[in-house]
């Protein structure tokens, strides 16, 4: 099953089936899960932010978004995001699918389902799932948007915009393409939970990298843009589901294969039922 976690204004879906009231051994993600229908298939849908957009993105309790979406039955999360440019061909209006992440946050996120008596460390070398990063391309072209693919998506804490030094220095020393504020930990932890997981990063505005202040980014901006593109973003997933989504590789899920370190003879009931989802 495919699960779409709705970024800043994507909050529901059409042919809704009915909601969710679920709770992880993280605590509570951002809303009840949504189950709905798109092309004929269904899909379980999680608006990152909550109801009415009241969660900053450190705020957001990304453990419990991603154990909730696995516990229930997804293999595949397409995650719809708000982007800043970092490159002046990466226009406004433009949809970006990311490869690579960087993380640059500040420590206020839980980062990993790993811990408090449970060892492991998964290799996030290629985080991105290639097969369904490249569905997501060809639905982007068949739903007419203009699409770059194989892409740098560097996270900031927020919820501040940042300042030119900060811009400056992800674009060229870093040299991320985008940024944002909601995809890490999100793609890391997705990985960790073996699922397929890709970004559908909306351009929004051209951070504040340019020398004209005029073009540097606001939120009245962000929403602007973001609120005229998401009608496309809504046909790229249906156009993603109608084709058929990727076939799953095997050896794509296999992300905690001799990475766990603790032996399940060591884990209590608690701990197991978290490694049983995750592994699932």
């Amino acid at each position: 099953m495919l699960a779409i976690i709705g970024g800043t204004g994507f909050y529901s879906l059409d042919n809704v089936e009915r909601e969710q009231e679920v709770d992880t051994p993280f605590g509570k993600p951002s809303a009840p899960l949504v189950f709905a229908r798109i092309e004929g298939s269904e899909v379980v849908f999680l608006p990152r932010h909550g109801p009415g957009h009241r969660l900053l993105p450190h705020e957001i309790n990304y453990c419990a978004n991603i154990y909730a979406l696995k516990q229930a039955g997804a293999r595949q999360l397409v995650a719809v995001s708000a982007c800043g440019s970092l490159r002046e061909e990466l226009a406004m209006g433009h949809f970006v699918i990311p490869d690579q992440y960087f993380d640059h946050t500040r420590g206020r996120r839980r980062l990993s389902f790993f811990a408090d008596g449970i060892a492991a460390h998964i290799s996030t070398a290629e985080v991105a799932d290639p097969a369904l990063t490249a569905g997501l391309g060809k639905a982007a072209q068949a739903a007419g948007a203009t699409v770059h693919e194989r892409a740098t998506f560097a996270c900031v804490e927020g919820p501040r915009l940042g300042s030119r030094a900060e811009s400056l220095f992800l674009r060229d020393a870093v040299r991320a393409d985008i940024v944002g504020m909601t995809c890490v930990p999100e793609a890391f932890l997705a990985r960790e939970a073996q699922l397929c997981y890709a970004t559908l990063a909306i351009v929004t505005d051209y951070d504040c990298w340019h020398n004209d202040p005029n073009r540097h980014v606001s939120v009245s901006q962000v929403f602007a843009t973001y609120g005229e593109s998401l009608a496309t973003a809504r046909r790229i997933v249906s156009a993603l589901i109608a084709d058929g989504l990727p076939e799953i590789d095997p050896k794509k899920r296999c992300a905690l294969t001799d990475a766990v370190i603790t032996r399940p003879e060591q884990l209590n009931p608690s701990q197991a039922k978290i490694m049983e989802v995750l592994q699932a």
